[in-house]
């Protein structure tokens, strides 16, 4: 244990007595708390805890020993980041072996580059630091879903080589690679991505060698720019130009695709250089390999750009300059053909350009690509070819020749003009032949011989220089629709083979051209003739006039597949449920024989029943009442009665910190009406009773009573407030409305508010006299204005003619003389000089918009509702409240800290009104809102109840007690958002869905509206079909239900409400010089031209009075001819012009006529007015270091403090910089505290602490019970010692106590008694020492990852404005009651999105406290700012609801349930109301698919029999549905015995040896545990510290066990796929997915030699045509890899739909992917620390995964439990103490 941390915890800890009365304080949160501490491993080494409950003495022991700790931290965080290179050593990685491949494919061509000075020491050095850089940095990637919903706004770049690299594959035909690549892009785009492709020019050079994919890359760019609509950058020389950064300044990418490895070692440095670049340059990378993707999202790894990043290229930066123009340097290329053959790339391409202009002359009409391409190909490649022949001829001595024996001979011109015969007949036939009869195509397996491969890819060469020159041609008619089918190889070798074997064996085999075939390739022949006019290449035909063989025969050969494709059909299932919901596809579908192999060979297992609940053991019963309370307050365990009593103590204590008012007592009202209004109607009735007279006279005499009562307490405060506004006008006027507060009389606030007017006025006449021709302080004069406006808007009924005439001259004194008109309707002096001398310089108008601001009133009614009594609810909270009271469901979407949540309460409180039996749900997304909720309830809500209920229950992971649907834009959210779905479509009950942020409220609201639609439908058939069932149930339960039978209503409101309370400023804040430069951003300034023009300027983009003015002022000065200048005039506005109280709404409606105004511009013509105007009110931030932010984080913060814009919420994204950003402020506090009380301080505190503990020990030797025989002297003495000590107590208490400029703490927030009950929570938190410290400074720090208690700590002293700075993850964005004045966004991240800037930003602006909240963007790149407050919210898409484990889940529900119907009903609802398939027919479909594919596999499997009830291990299966398809796995181990034989505790003994344990954790690990690292991670091997990081393989037999569950599994989803294959939409299957290129046949008319190419046997039912022209045929898909790759794109599913286990996962480069050890090393070191420095976790993460890790184990523990018979079956106890185990190590942490 460290020094200091012992030091601190001595200097915090206190006597236990003094905090035994505190005890009743401390909460029982969670299971694991009831037991106690459990000490960390230090703690019981020292013997020492962490009980800090006390704070009377922080003192500077307290806070060095913090600093001292802080320290340590900060330094091995610094060690973990300076990885020592010297450690790491190279290892032979996938891309070396492919490079060697691919550099000893042959000597027979090479492309010879211009010697590079690749050699040069430093440059070495330089390259092998990247690649280090690059390895440290790639591997801490972390793995996250690249486009959630709400990041439709972003925009990201795709690097164009890393997207071809990531699909090239030579075995991939040319056209199944565009293929591919559409798929990949067309599924960005479907998922609503905004995206650029950047291709550079400079890497173009890198593919020379590689000729195919040279033209491949050429083809591609010219593809993607004239046939589908995405931007494609090939402006861009390379990543260090200019050009590129000021493009990544202005554009700021979310994130850009790069690959990691390229072609070859020369590539990849060049890739490495890319992704350094863009994360010096704060963009964040993604990798291009191991991305995934399913329906709704696609997953990659993302590295986020940090400061080291920076550091590095600053560094390195002009040696990586150096080294990439080595890399890409050259002054001329040579292609060398068989060894010695040298041509001069320059001289193809000028071929190529002289055989273009000739080709124009001869087919000036234009042409197709295909016919240009082939031409120009076969034409330059062949007068090339001849050439070099010619040329080598004339040179070639004798020696040559004989050193050339070794090498191929090359091809003689007759034979290469063969060739390039038969070439153009193969593009003949893709002119010709649809792709239907394409992909029938025989596969052939075959390569070119050594002398034919260097003439193709001289050929690829001479395609790439024709393309490239074609896309700069304008002059000429071009038809590129078909670039991606230039060529089709197979088809190729086919027709070589055919007339290299086949066409010379006999007459039969000699098969016709056809004539459009034949003409179109007379026509092809005839052009390469005349383009080579020089040489005498032959006729058309015959196309062979040589024997020289093509192909190599001894590797050619025709694909035989083995594997005998089973029977196709679907497993029959007799269930009422699956032919209801999927009975339309089912019947299209073939179905298997009862006798087929498939069906017989099925696995017969008992039928499953559960009896027991699986997490509690409680018997499952149909009774309501079916189990008592076990965590009673009345229980007969003390231990337990006593940990519920603390439990509830906490929550009433937490509510008091949510609400100001009391507790209500709840009475069980009988009578109670579900009617509308009914307090209403009570009033109006017509006759009132003797006894209700009386009642109303008692209240009107009380009434009168207290006002009597406030008026002599006004008359007692009015002089001393009329003193302290002239004193100080700013707290004098708080004090007043402090006081106003606390009046109920209208009268005497009258009384009041005059008083303050008259006040305020005199404030501003002396102002003004003081001032004489100075500039004055208006916001003296708002004071004025702003009682004048509460005046006329609140006491309208109370103004008298005197009243008006002092609300007439106030306006005068202020120079407004036509609102005093307009108000009094006479004119005043307005020539006297004593009031012009108070007069402002400003029209009436623009000063209440610029100066009064966010002080201007909103609509507001005035009108009570007896239903709320502590306020008047807006019309929009009424619509709620009737909504509750006529039992309908409602959407509720209304800004943060509106008061849509008053409807959830009110709800509750007619509920606990009603019965004791009813029940309110109330479902939110966090822990924290959770607590938030019960806090609430439990400060709102008392009612005595009978025993075994409680008022408020939680359902948690941290409860398991007892147990309105918050925040619903979690629908679109990446974890658990399929769960509110579930909830939201099964529910029958009326319900309220809330949230801030939802743009399609009537999309969400029409889905929900559909639910409650088809439960209406369904309950009327439930009903009918379910009257024995209700008896049954009648008989079965216990006691009669008094919950009162309401009218049910299946309406769902829509209740949108957009205004906030608040308005919200935003504030650029960067680093200049050491000082802060804060400028305000006009929200309008986050618009370009082009945004408005094509999205307009969107709907929550508000301006307050004050940006409205700012923007009218900068339109007037950019057009200063404008011709509505006068007519938006603030003075002249017409909803402003003589008005004396300009309200919110009236400014609204002029922003919005500014919006309109400025759109119209844009179509008036007037962009470059609309650029200026904008440019104008953009601020212009400094960009400053990563380190340099962080370094002045404290100084930022305490600037904030100066400017009063405290308390505030700092949002980092980053758990381990949340916590050293708090600790950067604590030191900064610290050293300011040292430099105030200088260095003697420390040695007078010593001194008083030795005096006073003498004292102490002399006032302990005397007692006070013998006082008697003391004699007067002696006790005169001691009381001199007492007053002594009391003395010393109160200097030492002076020197110890925080100066209050070295704290933000607001110690009049919390009373100290308050202060020590809240710290007594945190005695046995691990941190619970840093928490207090932090906290006694006003500081704090948040995120999901801490323990609950210490959040509690942050959240209660935050609300009750103790704590004024808390750091802070999105852990508060979601619905927490932690209201600011400011918010600020420390850290920009892949995070930091449109939905969660909402949500954060949200927060600032507390109702009844701020009159505007304040958002600052600290250091985050200005165009990400701007899209931030530009884009819209995001829509709700929903998520892919189904899982298997959940279909096995519905038909367990189906079949076991008493009442069948409501069972099928409740399960439908599941199954056909997804909101992402609503109103989406393909989906819906892909659904019903996934839907029967699960069933198979369940069937076959073993879990369902035919009649869709569960058999065997279903229940095991279902309780682990969270882990598909470990869950899977683990019951095939489970069947083989795997376990048992594993589980073989110690001889004599119950106990498991070490050994067995770790294996067990390991196979757990590989099921359980799979975070996959990069593959990069493994390029170089490092000595870790204490983790071994990559996970080991499972033991032979367990991988063994997993090859044959996924070889079934394959089997069983192919099978599948090839049954369902007939659903597909074959007409979209010939269509390029995203360009649309259609390949159906047009005007085929047959050819006899294609059919004969044909293979009619071959099975492509299930495969893509594109894939077919690859040889993919059916078998393929019992090959989990090729499913992607090869499957019908129009059925919807992918790989990621079949739950298979891979044992070795590899990246589309072939690069294994290592999985991440930390479970296993956690286990085996108990470091958190280790898995932070070794296995790229921040300890955050590491925390939550280390938690999800021991509950898998223990939720497997329970499971066996209920399935074993036997108490003492080893395999259950190995679980049990694995679980105990891990437990206690984690707990050992905390």
């Amino acid at each position: 244990m460290p020094r200091s941390v012992m030091d601190f915890k001595k200097a915090v800890h206190n006597a236990a007595n003094e905090n035994a009365q505190y005890d009743n304080m401390d909460s029982g949160c969670s299971n694991s708390e009831k037991t106690g501490f459990i000490p960390a491993k230090e703690d019981k080494e020292s013997g020492c805890t962490s009980d800090i409950a006390g704070h009377d003495e922080p003192g500077d022991k307290t806070d060095a020993a913090v600093e001292r700790m802080l320290k340590e931290e900060e330094d091995r965080e610094n060690e973990a980041e300076d990885i020592d290179y010297s450690k790491a050593y190279d290892i032979v990685t996938t891309e070396e072996v492919t490079e060697q491949a691919l550099q000893t494919e042959g000597e027979e061509f090479r492309i010879l580059h211009h010697k590079c000075d690749s050699q040069s020491p430093g440059i070495r050095k330089c390259l092998e630091y990247l690649r280090l850089h690059m390895w440290s940095s790639l591997s801490r990637a972390a793995y996250v879903s690249l486009l959630k919903d709400f990041v439709e706004s972003e925009f990201f770049v795709i690097d164009g080589d890393s997207l071809l690299l990531m699909f090239l594959d030579e075995k991939t035909q040319y056209l199944h690679s565009f293929y591919r690549i559409e798929c990949f892009l067309q599924d960005f785009t479907e998922k609503g991505a905004k995206y650029v492709i950047a291709f550079f020019k400079d890497a173009e050079q890198m593919y020379f060698p590689y000729p195919y994919f040279l033209f491949l890359r050429t083809a591609l760019i010219e593809h993607l720019r004239h046939n589908t609509s995405i931007t494609v950058h090939t402006e861009f020389s390379n990543c260090l130009s200019s050009q590129w950064e000021i493009f990544l300044k202005k554009s700021y990418p979310y994130f850009i695709i790069v690959s990691d490895i390229g072609l070859s070692s020369l590539q990849t440095d060049y890739l490495s250089i890319l992704i350094a670049h863009s994360l010096s340059k704060k963009i964040n990378v993604v990798l291009a390999s191991g991305q995934e993707y399913d329906i709704l999202r696609v997953y990659g790894y993302h590295v986020q750009s940090v400061y080291k990043h920076k550091l590095f290229f600053v560094k390195y930066g002009q040696d990586l300059q150096r080294a990439y123009g080595n890399l890409v340097k050259c002054k001329e290329s040579f292609m060398c053909l068989y060894g010695h053959f040298k041509l001069s790339l320059n001289s193809i391409q000028k071929e190529v350009h002289q055989s273009v202009h000739l080709l124009k002359q001869l087919w000036p009409e234009g042409s197709d690509i295909r016919r240009v391409v082939c031409v120009l190909a076969c034409a330059v490649g062949l007068k090339i070819y001849s050439n070099m022949l010619e040329n080598a001829s004339n040179s070639m001595g004798t020696k040559k020749k004989q050193s050339a024996r070794g090498r191929s001979k090359p091809l003689s011109p007759k034979e290469a003009a063969d060739l390039c015969r038969m070439q153009c007949l193969a593009v003949t036939f893709l002119l010709h032949m649809p792709l239907s009869q394409r992909a029938q195509i025989r596969i052939m397996k075959s390569c070119w011989t050594k002398q034919v491969l260097p003439l193709i890819k001289m050929q690829q060469l001479c395609t790439h220089f024709a393309l490239t020159q074609l896309s700069n041609t304008k002059d000429w008619k071009l038809d590129l629709t078909y670039l991606p089918d230039l060529n089709d190889d197979s088809l190729l070798i086919n027709l070589a083979y055919y007339y290299e074997v086949e066409y010379n064996k006999g007459f039969k085999f000699k098969k016709e051209l056809g004539k459009d075939v034949e003409d179109e390739y007379q026509c092809l022949w005839d052009t390469v003739r005349k383009l080579a006019v020089k040489y005498c290449l032959g006729d058309a035909f015959p196309i062979r006039n040589s024997s020289q063989p093509f192909l190599d025969q001894k590797h050619t050969f025709f694909t035989v597949y083995d594997r005998k494709i089973p029977n196709i059909g679907l497993i029959s299932v007799k269930s009422d449920l699956v032919e209801v919901y999927a009975g339309d596809v089912l019947k299209d579908l073939p179905v298997l024989k009862s006798n087929d192999p498939a069906v017989t060979s099925l696995t017969k297992y008992k039928e499953f029943d559960e009896l027991r609940h699986w997490h509690s053991g409680r018997p499952l019963t149909e009774e309501y009442e079916r189990v008592c309370c076990t965590a009673d307050a009345k229980s007969k365990d003390p231990a337990e009665r006593r940990q519920i009593q603390k439990l509830q103590a906490f929550r009433h204590f937490y509510g008091s910190t949510l609400e100001d008012t009391a507790s209500k007592l709840i009475v069980h009202q009988e009578d109670v009406s579900g009617s509308a209004n009914a307090a209403i109607k009570k009033t109006q009735k017509k006759h009132k009773s003797k006894a209700e007279i009386i009642a109303e006279e008692n209240n009107r005499r009380l009434r009168a009573k207290k006002e009597k009562k406030e008026e002599e307490q006004w008359k007692a405060l009015c002089i001393r407030t009329e003193k302290e506004i002239k004193a100080d006008v700013t707290g004098g006027i708080n004090n007043l409305e402090k006081l106003l507060k606390t009046l109920k009389s209208k009268s005497v606030k009258f009384s009041v508010e005059m008083t303050g007017l008259s006040a305020c006025l005199e404030v501003w006449k002396e102002h003004c006299r003081t001032q004489g021709n100075k500039e004055k302080d208006l916001g003296k004069a708002v004071q004025v204005m702003r009682r004048i406006h509460i005046l006329l808007e609140k006491y309208q009924d109370m103004l008298e003619k005197p009243h008006l005439e002092k609300l007439t001259k106030c306006l005068r004194y202020l120079g407004f003389e036509n609102l005093a008109c307009s108000l009094y309707g006479q004119a005043g002096e307005t020539n006297d000089k004593k009031i012009s001398n108070y007069a402002i310089e400003v029209g009436p108008a623009r000063f209440q918009l610029q100066y009064m601001d966010y002080y201007l009133l909103r609509e507001e009614r005035h009108d009570p509702d007896p239903r709320v009594q502590h306020f008047i609810p807006d019309t929009w909270q009424r619509e709620l409240l009737d909504a509750v009271d006529n039992n309908e469901s409602a959407v509720i979407v209304a800004p943060t800290s509106s008061g849509k949540t008053y409807a959830s309460y009110y709800c509750m409180e007619k509920v606990l009104k009603a019965s004791n039996e009813g029940v309110v749900v109330y479902v939110a997304p966090t822990k924290a809102l959770v607590n938030q909720v019960v806090g609430t309830i439990y400060s709102r809500f008392t009612k005595k109840l009978p025993d075994g209920l409680v008022v408020c229950g939680v359902f948690t992971r941290d409860y398991r007690h007892d147990v309105v649907n918050s925040q619903v834009h979690c629908l679109g959210g990446e974890i658990g958002a399929e769960v509110w779905e579930h909830l939201l479509v099964t529910i029958r009950c009326p319900f309220l869905a809330l949230s801030a942020t939802v743009s399609n409220p009537e999309h969400l609201t029409e889905w929900l509206q559909s639910v409650k639609r088809y439960w209406q439908r369904a309950e009327n058939r439930v009903k009918r079909s379910s009257t024995n069932s209700e008896k049954n149930f009648t008989r079965k339960y216990k006691g009669k239900s008094k919950v009162q039978e309401q009218k049910q209503s299946y309406r769902v409101r829509l209740v949108v409400y957009e205004e906030r309370y608040n308005d919200l400023e935003k504030y650029v804040c960067s680093l200049k010089s050491g000082d802060f430069l804060i400028e305000h951003c006009h929200p309008c300034a986050a618009l370009t031209v082009n945004h408005i023009e094509n999205y307009g300027i969107p709907s929550d983009l508000s301006l307050s009075s004050r940006e409205s003015i700012q923007l009218y002022d900068t339109m007037v000065k950019v057009w200063r001819e404008w011709p509505r200048a006068q007519e938006l005039d603030p003075e002249e506005f017409v909803s402003f012009k003589n008005k004396v109280v300009i309200k919110k709404a009236d400014v609204r409606k002029y922003e919005q006529e500014l919006k309109k105004e400025l759109s119209k511009w844009i179509a008036l013509g007037q962009r470059q007015k609309v650029n200026r105007l904008l440019d104008h009110l953009k601020p212009k931030p400094v960009d400053c270091s990563e380190n340099e932010k962080w370094k002045h984080f404290a100084s930022f913060v305490n600037k904030l403090h100066e400017m009063d814009k405290l308390p505030a919420i700092f949002f980092i994204f980053n758990v381990d910089t949340v916590e050293s950003a708090a600790k950067s402020v604590f030191l900064y506090l610290l050293k300011k505290q040292k430099l105030i009380q200088g260095s003697n301080i420390e040695k007078e505190r010593n001194r008083l602490r030795a005096e006073l503990q003498k004292v102490n020990k002399m006032v302990g030797k005397f007692n006070p019970e013998d006082t008697k025989k003391v004699n007067p002297s002696k006790m005169e003495n001691t009381v001199v010692l007492l007053s002594k000590k009391t003395q010393l107590e109160k200097r030492l208490k002076g020197l110890t106590d925080i100066p209050s400029s070295c704290t933000y703490a607001d110690p009049k927030a919390v009373d100290e008694d308050t202060l020590r009950k809240i710290f007594y929570r945190l005695r046995f938190e691990r941190r619970g020492y840093l928490h207090q410290s932090l906290a006694l400074r006003g500081i704090g720090y948040h995120h999901a990852s801490m323990a609950s208690k210490e959040r509690q700590v942050v959240e209660m002293l935050f609300r009750m404005g103790y704590i004024k700075v808390v750091t802070a993850t999105s852990s508060l964005a979601l619905g927490i009651n932690m209201p600011c004045k400011s918010v600020v966004f420390a850290e920009d991240s892949v995070f930091l999105d449109a939905l969660n800037y909402r949500q954060m930003s949200g927060r600032a602006g507390r109702r009844g406290y701020d009159m505007i909240g304040n958002v600052f963007f600290y250091d985050i790149p200005m165009p990400k700012v701007e899209r931030l407050i530009k884009s819209n919210i995001p829509e709700l898409k929903g998520q892919f609801p189904l899982t298997i484990s959940l279909i096995l889940r519905l038909m367990l529900l189906a079949a076991k349930a008493d009442d069948k119907e409501d069972a099928k009903a409740k399960a439908l609802s599941v199954l056909k109301h997804s909101l992402m398939s609503f109103r989406k027919e393909r989906y819906a479909q892909i659904l019903k698919i996934y839907f029967m594919f699960s069933l198979q596999f369940l069937i076959k499997e073993g879990y369902l029999d035919q009649e869709g009830k569960p058999i065997g291990f279903a229940g095991l299966v279902t309780h682990l549905y969270y882990h598909e398809p470990s869950n899977f796995v683990l019951v095939s181990f489970l069947v083989k015995g795997l376990f048992h034989k594993l589980c073989q505790p110690i001889k004599g003994s119950t106990v498991f040896s070490e050994n067995v344990l770790e294996k067990l954790v390991l196979i757990l690990a590989n099921l359980f545990g799979r975070k996959y690292l990069p593959a990069c991670a493994l390029k170089y091997k490092r000595t870790f510290c204490q983790s071994k990081v990559f996970l080991e393989d499972l033991p032979e037999d367990f991988a063994e066990a997993v090859k044959e569950y996924n070889t079934k599994v394959e089997e069983n989803f192919a099978h599948f796929l090839l049954t369902t294959a007939k659903l597909a939409d074959m007409e979209q299957e010939y269509r390029l997915p995203l360009s649309k290129t259609d390949f159906t046949s047009k005007s085929w008319h047959g050819s006899e030699l294609a059919s004969y190419l044909m293979d009619t046997t071959k099975s492509i039912s299930a495969i893509s045509p594109f894939a077919c022209v690859s040889g993919m045929v059916d078998n393929d898909l019992f090959l989990g890899e090729n499913i992607n790759k090869a499957l019908l794109r129009s059925l919807g599913i992918n790989v990621t739909n079949c739950p298979l286990l891979y044992l070795k996962k590899y990246d589309n480069q072939g690069r294994r992917q290592p999985l991440n050890a930390y479970a296993l090393d956690f286990y085996k070191h108990g470091s958190l620390i280790a898995l932070t420095t070794d296995n790229w976790l921040n300890e955050g993460d590491a925390y939550y995964a280390l938690k999800e890790f021991v509950l898998i184990i223990k939720s497997i523990g329970t499971s066996l439990s209920e399935l074993c018979d036997d108490p003492d079956d080893n395999v259950l106890l190995a679980f049990q103490q694995l679980g105990e185990i891990y437990a206690k190590k984690l707990q050992c942490i905390i």
